[in-house]
């Protein structure tokens, strides 16, 4: 099994981390993301904290936890690519479903691509799916 058959058929929840020039951290929940190839993650996000974030420092961890007893899932270690803010391309992407005047009282949207430099287990050092 690949990422993006793992993300297809299991459920839990996310949790992007990132932190700022000044080093500080935050947190916060993401739905799964996009892969866009066996290295590649997207994720939609809004021009928040961890957006400015990835502005100055472009790493970030992923945790993914599958809704099931115990403590399973995923962590992927990111490095930001590159960002688009593509309407037809955000589009094609949203998974949300918001009338067009909630979306934009929500402020803009950005596509932010990482590239995926390691996949771990949720909790140890076993890595579930290795990148090339």
């Amino acid at each position: 099994m690949n990422l993006k058959e793992y993300f297809a058929t299991t459920s839990g929840r996310g949790i992007l981390a990132s932190a700022g020039g000044d080093g500080r951290v935050t947190a916060a929940l993401y739905s799964t993301p996009h892969l866009i190839d066996d290295n590649t993650a997207a994720f939609i996000m809004r021009d928040h904290l961890t957006h400015a974030n990835l502005q100055a420092n472009p790493y970030a961890t992923y945790l993914f936890i599958e809704d099931v007893p115990g403590s399973h899932g995923v962590r992927l270690y990111l490095e930001k690519l590159r960002e688009d803010s593509d309407p037809v391309r955000l589009a094609t992407m949203t998974r949300r479903h918001l009338s067009p005047e909630e979306d934009l009282a929500l402020g803009p949207k950005f596509i932010v691509e990482f590239r995926i430099t390691k996949v771990l287990n949720l909790v140890g050092e076993g890595s579930p799916y290795p990148t090339r």
